[in-house]
């Protein structure tokens, strides 16, 4: 937080980006082999291994970090006087990539590693370009094309802030509010418990950033309440999976993905916020009217008015909450800071308006501050692994040629049409995306899928929000749909039903990315009047095809009249491809 907030060039150090990022990724590294223990071994043994493992990940990051401007340029002329230093790095960066993400993701980092060492072997488009071993490491390690790229940047000076931000908010109650604000607002409506689920969990799921861990935060409170009102475990699992997962497609902080997506296609943040806020509100108006309909059905009423807090007193109770999310938005929009300096304003202000809320005093002695900001730094550990071993996949696609090869071998297969290369993408963003945390899915897929989608002609900003959505799509989408498969645990549901059910309340997280790519109005690009039509379409699109898909008005709709309106709302979502 100390180098985002500017100190080292405060107290005028020289200190080369790359240097603190090497330290970091160090310290990140060293404290999973010490935390997460993952050993067949005798306890003794493990203990010694994964203290060796910590010193020999500390030594190589801090050697790297101390002589970064000497040891670079002598490594671009001799790779192999950076041998030692490289492989120290890649492979305690890898062992610690098990343990933090396991081995789908480490499995698919080695693949891209064979590539980089025997892909010149290979015949056709996807031939590499020749790399010697020591040249590869010593990029991979060393370059910031590779492991000190922008992902674990991005990491170690934003999403930092970010994370320290939301840890200070639930520290003192943050989530708490919005999980009673919502209670207050919509317990009382029919179908009110999942309504609380759907708004608690997109608002606190923006600053969270992971799906599953807004599925533990907040469906240990809104599952129990679907399940008293009646909902089925599926149901109630199905509801809050895909209300969180969609947490990290909502404005303004939507987890990292945002912040790497804006480095990756060279725009300020604030405008990937803006195009992410139509898709966003589609998204939950369709979650929000297939609840309300889905509880209207099956009678399920609204919790009694001693269940659920009243408004104004739970308003004015936590209302101070509101103050460091307005000096978010204000930063980013009105102040045009860097998104960095934007969290550390509005960490800043939380920090400021806690001695103001009697809930949250007590939280503020220095022990339990410390206290939550080791749990974000824990948190913050396993991003910047992620994020370092995402550098391999990038560095290997840079030095391999591999990046522009598959862009070609997308294209030439889908033979220019654009609508089987995004059918195929969104397939290959789901498969990719199993069982990955976000940062590691998006950086993955707009380094391989997003750019064939430009290739054709759909604009940037849409084809990197496509794979976004579809590789988020992962965590509800059998077989490894690790937010359903959580909610499942939380409600008692069957997983694989569970992930059938939240499919079935997301499907429109299926539907629009082919309409936003197709329609870049949807995302707030072209004229108001082309963004006014394409909007009401597609809200008329959005409640038509939840109408059919429950079934249910004011009473049991006609099959024949379910599937008129259901077609007629398809095409209203989906104009663009067919005009």
């Amino acid at each position: 937080m100390a180098w985002a907030a500017g100190v080292p060039r405060m107290l005028r150090l020289a200190v080369y980006t790359e240097q603190f990022l090497a330290l970091a990724l160090a310290l990140a590294v060293a404290h999973t082999f010490l935390v997460r223990r993952r050993s067949r071994l005798p306890v003794q043994a493990a203990r010694l291994l994964d203290g060796a493992l910590a010193g020999l990940s500390l030594c190589g990051g801090v050697w790297l970090a101390l002589t970064y401007p000497d040891l670079s340029l002598a490594a671009a002329i001799n790779p192999a006087s950076a041998r030692l230093v490289a492989l120290a790095i890649l492979v305690t960066l890898l062992l610690a990539l098990v343990r933090v993400a396991g081995w789908p993701l480490t499995a698919i980092v080695l693949a891209f590693g064979a590539y980089g060492l025997w892909g010149a072997d290979l015949p056709g488009q996807l031939q590499a370009l020749p790399v010697s071993p020591d040249r590869l490491a010593a990029q991979l390690a060393l370059d910031t094309g590779g492991v000190l790229g922008t992902p674990l940047a991005i990491a170690a000076t934003v999403v930092v802030v970010f994370v320290a931000f939301g840890r200070l908010l639930d520290h003192f109650g943050g989530a708490a509010f919005f999980t009673d604000l919502a209670t207050a607002t919509m317990g009382g409506f029919r179908g009110g418990s999942a309504k609380i689920a759907i708004l608690g969990s997109s608002l606190f799921g923006s600053i969270s950033g992971s799906a599953v861990s807004n599925v533990a935060t907040t469906g240990v409170v809104t599952i129990p309440l679907m399940r008293r009102a009646g909902f089925r475990r599926e149901t109630a699992g199905g509801i809050e999976a895909v209300a969180s997962t969609g947490g990290q497609l909502t404005p303004p902080v939507m987890g990292a993905a945002a912040f790497l997506m804006a480095e990756f296609l060279e725009v300020p943040y604030a405008d990937v916020v803006v195009a992410a806020l139509i898709p966003a509100l589609l998204y939950y108006i369709a979650i929000f009217m297939q609840a309300d309909l889905t509880a209207a059905r099956d009678g399920i009423v609204g919790l009694a008015a001693e269940e659920r807090p009243r408004v104004v007193p739970t308003f004015r109770a936590g209302w101070l909450f509101l103050v460091p999310f307005a000096t978010l938005i204000w930063a980013l929009f009105a102040g045009n800071y860097q998104p960095a300096t934007a969290g550390l304003f509005a960490t800043l202000a939380l920090v400021l308006i806690a001695p103001l809320m009697p809930r949250a005093r007590g939280l503020l002695r220095p022990r339990a501050l410390l206290a939550a900001l080791v749990q974000g730094g824990a948190s913050l550990s396993g991003i910047l692994v992620i994020t370092g071993a995402a550098g391999i996949v990038i560095g290997v696609l840079n030095e391999t040629g591999l990046s522009f090869g598959l862009t070609a071998y997308l294209v030439g297969f889908a033979r220019d049409e654009v609508l089987f290369l995004l059918a195929l993408a969104a397939l290959v963003s789901i498969v990719l995306g199993m069982g990955m945390p976000t940062v590691a899915v998006y950086v993955l897929l707009a380094a391989l899928v997003a750019p064939a989608l430009i290739g054709l002609g759909i604009h940037p900003t849409s084809a990197h929000m496509f794979v976004l959505y579809f590789g988020m799509m992962s965590m509800i989408t059998p077989p490894v749909a690790i937010a359903a498969f959580a909610a499942a645990s939380l409600s008692g549901g069957g997983p694989m039903r569970t992930a059938l059910a939240a499919m079935k309340f997301g499907w429109p997280a299926f539907v629009l990315p082919f309409a936003f790519a197709m329609n870049p109005s949807l995302i707030l690009e072209g004229s108001w009047q082309g963004i006014a039509v394409s909007l009401s379409l597609a809200v008329f699109g959005i409640l038509a095809v939840t109408l059919a898909l429950v079934g249910h008005l004011r009473g049991t709709l006609p099959l024949v009249l379910r599937i008129a309106t259901f077609l007629l709302g398809f095409a209203a979502l989906l104009w663009p491809l067919m005009s």
